[in-house]
């Protein structure tokens, strides 16, 4: 379930983040998320709604892969909207949504 703003989510860590095994894939994974959110920000820009789908495809897998499943809603909520034709501020307003929460994406464990 979506919460009813990305700020009731607060900082999103990994469930797997203290797993000696996985800890630092996920630590390269959050090193990676700018990077993202900058190819979102450019396709959306450029109108390129291919890398828009694909980037929040990419984005949707991956959160879930390295386990910050409360991610995965709002990836595929902007996958979704893509593949439907979503255009104007309604996709601006998701693909805001989908930034604001990798923004919120840390490594390591909760102090």
């Amino acid at each position: 379930m979506m919460a009813e703003s990305i700020k009731e989510l607060g900082p999103l860590y990994s469930s797997m983040g203290s797993d000696p095994d996985f800890g630092e894939l996920v630590e390269m994974f959050v090193e990676e998320i700018p990077d993202r959110i900058e190819t979102i920000s450019t396709a959306l820009n450029t109108k390129d709604r291919e890398l828009l789908q694909r980037t929040a495809h990419q984005i949707k897998g991956a959160m879930g892969s390295y386990g910050f499943d409360a991610a995965t809603p709002y990836a595929a909520r902007l996958e979704g909207a893509v593949r439907d034709g979503l255009v104007g501020e309604e996709l601006e307003t998701v693909v805001a949504e989908l930034i604001d929460l990798c923004n919120l994406v840390r490594s390591g464990s909760p102090q």
